[in-house]
């Protein structure tokens, strides 16, 4: 039993056997992609996005923030920076309201125009583009790659194989180097992994992550956006027939069907045959990174690059057609023949809106947050092994552990009060000094006069305040009193 499938490379019909030597399993064979490079305004578009994540991501972890790294995930210390801000595990808040704006803004510019995501700013999307990048200038272009894959093992081969993957374990290395970097200070890092001081857990993180992107970006490629990225399979939830995808207009480019160049720049010669302004030179086919045919119609494997678009206009221009055979364009505007005016108006749909308004309000109210946030976590811990106690001169004490976390990069000085009992005293009453971005373990005790309070358990406040009068805090706790 077979199964017809076209390749990425032609629109020849190859057999391919559906049954896995007679276990009854049926399974589709990888036909390896080569895309063809193309000029254009969204390839240029494509460049700009990688140049850009990549000068953040490398970028970054080497970027000093007074005496220490602009952005650090200091896991071991359970502190994160960010370049003058300073957060603890007890932040988490704001860890959580960046994950809800992200999803947001994906289901946001999903609603407007598909998986610009995936196209354009995807760490697997961008590692692919520099991988094949790479594989361009050492292999050469598709006809010379589809060659080399098709020859024997030859000198030639073999020198330009190893040197793609040479190339490619380097740029793997360094991007799992970065990455370990952003969770523990780059600089160290590096000296201690060029003095062989590095730990055994920094060497298997650098390599897991190296591993992972010489994988994913130089082997499984679009692989991984078929099967393993879960947003490509809930996509499907987010469009709707407003969506701007990358569509082929059928009504005008069909019957497909090639046609001598010389002639071809006469409307009226093609018009006779009977023939629309598709060529079927499958030149959307060869550009396109993950092999599918964008005249079939909307399918989930479409990225949204834009790349087709590109090919298809340029060989517009060569026969001298207009552009637009292939577009980004919505369902709705297809069908009915809309002008780009028309297709944006219903684009800006009262879901798109209602989402942008969610999302502005999200992130004023984050930002809000960000500012007028308190740079000093108090966390108030009871002593358990003794709950209450009779203190010299006939006092009732109770015991707490206070932990002080300094947010701020100064050293601060922080005095603490408590109220909520009458007679309420705090000792030592001496202030505490906390070093910048540090944290402090201190143990009080909370003594009231004996018989001033009936038994039970009694809310009280510890008030923390800082010497500049910049930070205050009051953190609730119990007081016992025994009957």
């Amino acid at each position: 039993m077979t199964f017809p499938q076209k390749t990425a490379s032609s629109q020849k019909v190859i057999p391919i056997t559906a049954m896995d030597e007679g276990k009854g399993k049926f399974f589709t064979a990888r036909v390896r992609i080569h895309p063809r490079t193309i000029q254009g305004l969204f390839a240029r578009w494509r460049w700009v996005f990688v140049f850009l994540t990549q000068i953040l991501f490398y970028g970054l972890p080497w970027l000093q923030w007074g005496h220490r790294q602009a952005v650090l995930f200091d896991l071991g210390a359970r502190r994160f920076y960010i370049f003058g801000l300073v957060f603890y595990p007890q932040d988490l808040i704001y860890l959580t309201g960046l994950l809800v704006i992200s999803a947001l803004s994906l289901f946001l510019f999903t609603a407007v125009a598909g998986r610009l995501w995936c196209g354009y700013t995807c760490p697997q999307t961008v590692y692919s583009e520099i991988f094949m990048w790479i594989e361009h200038r050492i292999e050469g272009d598709r006809s010379a790659r589809i060659r080399l894959d098709r020859s024997g093992m030859t000198l030639e081969k073999v020198a330009k194989r190893t040197a793609k993957h040479f190339v490619w374990i380097v740029l793997a290395f360094w991007t799992g180097f970065t990455f370990v970097g952003f969770f523990s200070p780059i600089r160290e890092l590096g000296a201690s992994l060029v003095h062989g001081t590095i730990g055994a857990w920094g060497i298997f993180w650098i390599c897991f992550y190296g591993f992972a992107t010489y994988g994913n970006a130089g082997f499984m490629r679009e692989q991984v956006c078929k099967y393993m990225c879960p947003y490509a399979r809930f996509q499907g939830a987010m469009f709707d027939r407003d969506t701007l995808i990358v569509s082929y207009d059928e009504k005008r480019g069909e019957p497909r069907g090639p046609r001598i160049k010389s002639q071809a720049k006469s409307q009226a010669a093609h018009k006779a045959n009977e023939l629309g302004d598709c060529i079927d030179c499958s030149l959307c086919v060869q550009v396109c990174p993950m092999g599918i045919d964008i005249r079939s119609g909307l399918q989930y494997e479409c990225i949204g690059c834009g790349l087709c678009v590109d090919a298809c206009d340029s060989v517009m221009d060569k026969f001298g057609y207009s552009r637009g055979l292939v577009r980004y364009a919505t369902q709705n505007g297809m069908a009915k023949n809309w002008s780009n005016k028309q297709i944006l108006r219903h684009v800006f749909r009262p879901r798109v809106l209602i989402y942008g308004t969610i999302l502005l309000l999200l992130t004023v109210g984050l930002f809000t947050s960000l500012v007028l946030r308190v740079p000093l976590k108090v966390d108030v811990v009871r002593d358990r092994a003794s709950l209450a106690r009779i203190a010299e001169g006939g006092m009732l004490e109770n015991v707490y552990r206070l932990q002080l976390m300094n947010a701020t990069e100064a050293e601060q000085e922080y005095s603490i009060q408590a109220r909520g009992l009458n007679g309420l005293k705090v000792l030592p009453g001496e202030s505490i000094v906390v070093e910048p971005a540090q944290s402090r373990w201190v143990v009080l005790r909370l003594q009231v006069p004996y018989g001033s309070a009936s038994a039970g358990s009694h809310k009280v406040y510890f008030d923390v305040k800082s010497a500049n009068g910049q930070s205050a805090v009051s953190e609730k706790a119990t007081f016992i009193v025994p009957r």
